[in-house]
């Protein structure tokens, strides 16, 4: 179960559970409010974000780790201190590459996910 943090001010990721959502794949609800939402996903080596689309805007921040992402019919190996941008509507994956962490943004927030 995912804990809320519903316009949680200060998050101490160490109070955070992590939620598994796919084989070698979790993810740690950190703040949010109607507005936008923060959430991390792990990954293990070969984890699969399979690919979906949602009428959310996402920004990503690649933390740790190197993964080739998918958006639309483009795919680019990301690794540590890049980013990446997915439209509304727009199908997109991930695939691990090398065990590491996202920070996904999402306008508005992800209901789905609470």
């Amino acid at each position: 179960m995912t804990t809320t943090q519903l316009g949680v001010l200060f998050v101490d990721d160490e109070s955070l559970p992590w939620e598994t959502v796919a084989d070698g794949v979790q993810r740690k609800m950190m703040t949010y409010d109607a507005n936008l939402m923060m959430v991390k996903v792990r990954f293990e080596t070969g984890g699969i974000g399979a690919a979906h689309s949602h009428v959310h805007t996402q920004m990503s921040y690649v933390a740790s780790g190197a993964f080739a992402i998918t958006i639309a019919d483009e795919t680019r190996t990301v690794r540590q201190g890049d980013a990446y941008y997915i439209p509304p509507n727009v199908r997109h994956g991930a695939v691990c590459v090398e065990a590491g962490e996202l920070v996904d943004l999402f306008t508005p927030m992800r209901e789905d996910f609470v």
